[in-house]
């Protein structure tokens, strides 16, 4: 008898614990509570986004020093940013498919709409064209872009519609953030629609920040360089400007689709400063807004994460008064391209909520909703370009080496940016050593195909025929293949004389290629300066 009292006391111990997680499974909310806080989440987007417009990659590599005007009528400049009419499209997808529509109709409707887009979005909408669906769509073999931020400044509307329930969240993500991104670029918008799904339960950032950070595998550089953060806020908790510096001299040259330049629009340095002017701005709109738009780069979306968070936080009645007022303002007002305005989404938005509690197993009555609290569940381990860094570019009108070679007729193009050709047969190449190349070139409305050769091996036919949303693309990344061994390589683009029947012509033009090598140290091998 006296061997069992250890185990009858564990058993006593595992059922007292079973029976209090039991008690925490379930909260109660006043609807009018969560629709509150869904508004000061939109809200906040919105006040975000437009306060740092001014400033977006005004500073690159550096705070942002200049001074920052800014008035709260100002937010009506937010139905023209991406930040929020993308993820409106998505609603839209769900208004017309429902909420477990296939990830190709939220593609589809994305990749029709008439606005503009860049970077990911714009890599996720060529292919859509090119028949190149998700979750390929987003995928480092097709696109160049997988890491880049698009995804976390749209993925605000999961969180939104997951109060407390990452887990639903992070289910969305993985559909929705494969239509444009991978690995690091999908964990921005997990890890940005954790934040939002925390935040309706908790008041506290810190705890909000590293619950949220759960969500996310602790594999990844993303939650590495979270995790970084929150490091260097308890070494410099009174001086945000300390830990910003020791940030970007460890992370501050991981870039890929822009590799070699002071351009850094990755999700992952992006989303460290959203969790600086959060951990740094002490709950206060304005000092969290300031610090995250000054922390440099993407300036814009950054503050618009940070202070959505914070929205939900306080509710659309807890932020400043004027800021409240400038948003009633507009509230009827379209954002670009979309059926949505303010209102609307804040009204859907709630609606969607309330399905999706009901559906993870909550409650809707009158006044009030129950909702059954999931626990952060971490999201698959991705990485787009393992170990992958930049090591050159080469110009194609670069006359110091004799890496590219043409044949057949190549003319100079816009004051010699690039050298183009639409002659079938003529051929362009480089050889280069590396593991992988990014040819840039041009997707215009007289684009035209080429097929694709490396090392001899036919890979891919391309197209470079690009006019939507009255958008062209110069400088873009038209071909790239990566993880190939160490060594010397060549490309070689063949013009093949034929075009999309939209296309005016059947041109290909190439500008430069961007070489790439794979690191013998990692960026763990750094130290901050005070450890």
């Amino acid at each position: 008898m006296k061997n069992l009292f250890p185990l009858i006391l564990l058993l006593l111990v595992m059922q007292a614990c079973k029976e209090k997680q039991t008690e925490i499974q379930f909260i109660n909310l006043p609807k009018a509570v969560l629709k509150d806080k869904i508004a000061g989440g939109w809200a906040g987007k919105m006040i975000g986004v437009t306060y740092g417009a001014p400033t977006e990659f005004k500073a690159q590599g550096k705070m942002f020093e200049d001074s920052i005007y800014w008035i709260p009528a100002d937010v009506k400049g937010s139905i023209w940013q991406d930040d929020i009419y993308v993820q409106l499209t998505f609603m839209e997808t769900m208004d017309k498919y429902g909420v477990d529509a296939p990830a190709m109709k939220f593609q589809e409707l994305f990749a029709k709409s008439g606005y503009m887009l860049w970077h990911a979005n714009v890599q996720g909408r060529k292919n859509y064209f090119d028949g190149i669906y998700p979750p390929f769509s987003g995928n480092p073999e097709f696109s160049l872009h997988a890491d880049d931020i698009d995804f976390q400044i749209e993925s605000d509307y999961i969180g939104f519609i997951c109060p407390g329930m990452p887990q639903s969240a992070n289910k969305i993500a993985d559909k929705i953030g494969h239509i444009m991104n991978y690995g690091d670029g999908v964990y921005g918008g997990v890890f940005v629609a954790a934040l939002y799904s925390e935040a309706f339960l908790e008041n506290d950032i810190n705890k909000i920040v590293n619950k949220a950070l759960r969500s996310l595998p602790a594999e990844s550089d993303y939650a590495k360089i979270i995790n970084d953060v929150i490091v260097l806020h308890k070494q410099y908790p009174t001086n945000w400007r300390e830990a910003w510096q020791e940030l970007n001299n460890k992370w501050g040259n991981v870039n890929i689709c822009e590799a070699g330049k002071t351009f850094n629009i990755d999700a992952k340095l992006n989303g460290a400063f959203i969790v600086m002017g959060l951990l740094y701005g002490d709950g206060d709109v304005d000092k969290t807004m300031e610090i995250a738009t000054r922390c440099g780069q993407d300036s814009d979306c950054n503050p618009s994460n940070a202070v959505a968070v914070l929205g939900v936080i306080k509710g659309f009645s807890g932020l400043p008064s004027a800021y409240q007022t400038a948003v009633k303002n507009m509230g009827d007002s379209l954002f670009d391209n979309t059926s949505y305005s303010f209102n609307k989404a804040v009204n859907s938005t709630l609606k969607y909520s309330q399905e999706m509690i009901v559906k993870n197993g909550g409650e809707i009555g009158e006044k009030d909703l129950t909702i059954k609290i999931q626990n952060p569940v971490a999201f698959p381990l991705e990485d787009a370009f393992p170990k992958l860094v930049f090591d050159k570019r080469i110009n194609v009108f670069d006359s110091s080496t004799d890496a590219w070679k043409t044949k057949g007729n190549w003319k100079e193009s816009n004051k010699n940016q690039s050298k183009y050709s639409h002659n079938a047969g003529d051929e362009i190449s480089l050889v280069f050593e590396g593991t992988g190349v990014s040819i840039e070139g041009n997707w215009v409305k007289d684009g035209g195909m080429a097929d694709v050769f490396v090392d001899g091996v036919f890979k891919r036919t391309i197209d470079c025929y690009f006019d939507y949303a009255k958008q062209e693309h110069r400088g873009i990344n038209i071909f790239h293949i990566l993880n190939l061994p160490d060594g010397k390589h060549i490309v070689k683009l063949v013009v093949k004389g034929a075009k999309n029947p939209k296309s005016s012509d059947t041109n290909i033009y190439v500008s430069e290629a961007v070489i790439y090598k794979t690191a013998t140290k990692t960026n763990e091998n750094f130290k901050f300066t005070f450890q």
